[in-house]
């Protein structure tokens, strides 16, 4: 299958049609909501499927390797917020703590890109390494912390507890780190028991996830005008860097095309469900609405429609150069 045939399978897959289905219910005012309460156990059992799935992986092919991807991974999670906070510079409207605020969105993860580009690589017949889980969870907190540290100015985020709390214990974290210890731990006899509900039913659950943040997505429209061309701009922009560092690392490093591609996919993604927990802590002056927008509204269907195959023929052309 070229990349060609693999754009066009990602764009008519169930669940980026369910996006898309959800983002015209919402314009066209449609009942179609689900309530917090499913989504908040949907959210879980895809947190944990990523999780346990990963530890699978990782018993099989063992730890051995995982040193570099890891520490690529620190630094990529370090050098993105810094890379999004000075292209955010150009806007100029932007408060210094609004500006850490999208950085710490930006540097973060988002865990249902991650999830629609692990079933875009399965339903491709695309190998990756089961390491790029621990690997989701490894991003997740330079990204945070430094924009968070960017906004504040200095070192005194680090001296509040509920932020450090939120930021290592958090639902995210502990689910997906949790899900990769136990699926480690377990091995091929606790997958058999868990498969129907946390593998088989994943590309189900996340289509049911993908129509919710469609609905989303299509309210914050009436938000657009408030970004401005620029940040529009940057939504856009930051994804396309960030996927083209996390394709060129994952080569330099030696991950095959499959790992290469999801590691562009984090390095690319921006949060829209942790990111917001941490910063509402860290800084409860910064505008909420305005990085939410940006990622749930712009660069999360840019990922999921374009995006996934884009980084995919990054990974395959860095492979083959490197």
């Amino acid at each position: 299958m070229n990349s060609f045939d693999i754009a066009i399978s990602s764009l008519t897959s169930i669940p980026v049609l369910a996006f898309a289905l959800g983002v015209i219910a919402s314009r066209l005012k449609a009942d179609m909501s689900i309530s917090k309460s499913a989504v908040e156990i949907i959210s879980f059992v895809l947190l944990l499927a990523i999780g346990l799935k990963g530890g699978f992986a990782l018993q099989k092919t063992g730890l051995q390797g995982s040193g570099l991807p890891i520490a690529t991974t620190l630094v990529l999670g370090s050098l993105i917020p810094l890379i999004a906070f000075g292209l955010l510079k150009l806007v100029r409207h932007l408060s210094l703590v609004d500006r850490g605020s999208i950085a710490a969105h930006y540097g973060s993860t988002s865990l249902v890109t991650f999830t629609a580009a692990l079933v875009f690589l399965e339903n491709s017949k695309i190998e990756y390494e089961g390491l790029v889980t621990t690997l989701l969870v490894v991003m997740e907190v330079p990204g945070l912390l430094i924009g968070i540290l960017l906004a504040r100015g200095g070192l005194s985020a680090l001296k509040d507890k509920e932020l450090l709390k939120e930021v290592f214990f958090g639902k995210t974290v502990l689910l997906l780190l949790g899900g990769v210890v136990m699926g480690y731990i377990a091995g091929p006899k606790g997958y058999v028991s868990v498969k129907t509900l946390f593998v088989d039913a994943q590309p189900g659950l996340l289509t049911l996830f993908l129509l919710t943040l469609g609905i989303q997505a299509g309210n914050n429209f009436k938000h657009f005008r408030s970004l401005g061309s620029l940040l529009v701009v940057f939504a856009i922009a930051m994804p396309l860097i960030g996927g083209a560092l996390g394709a060129f690392a994952g080569a330099a490093i030696g991950l095959s095309v499959g790992g290469s591609t999801a590691l562009a996919v984090l390095c690319a993604s921006a949060s829209y469900i942790a990111a917001p927990a941490a910063v509402s802590i860290a800084l409860p002056t910064a505008n909420r609405s305005v990085p939410i927008t940006a990622s749930l509204g712009i660069t999360f269907p840019f990922n999921l429609l374009i995006g996934l195959p884009l980084y995919f023929w990054l990974a395959q052309t860095f492979a083959n150069v490197i």
